[in-house]
């Protein structure tokens, strides 16, 4: 085998391996969003600050509304790929 060919093939195997890792991110914020549309009105969401163990009281539909868009996102990347 050529150098150009095991090039390629590592190619193939990096883009096949980006994907398992977006559809798997993508299966994720997708039950994300489900259960944060299931929610009752009254419950509460916290959000986890980023690099800490620190969780602040957020908004419902804000949050909701911004992993939709986080989604949307992810699934448009997968597609690009």
């Amino acid at each position: 085998m050529s150098a150009q060919n095991l090039d390629n093939s590592e190619d193939v195997s990096e883009c096949s391996a980006l994907k398992e890792e977006m559809n798997r991110k993508v299966k994720e914020q997708k039950i994300i969003v489900d259960e944060l549309s299931n929610l009752k009105k009254n419950k509460k969401v916290y959000l986890q600050q980023r690099n800490s163990n620190i969780f602040f009281l957020a908004d419902r539909n804000q949050t909701l509304s911004s992993c939709r868009k986080d989604l949307d996102y992810m699934k448009k990347e997968l597609q690009d790929l």
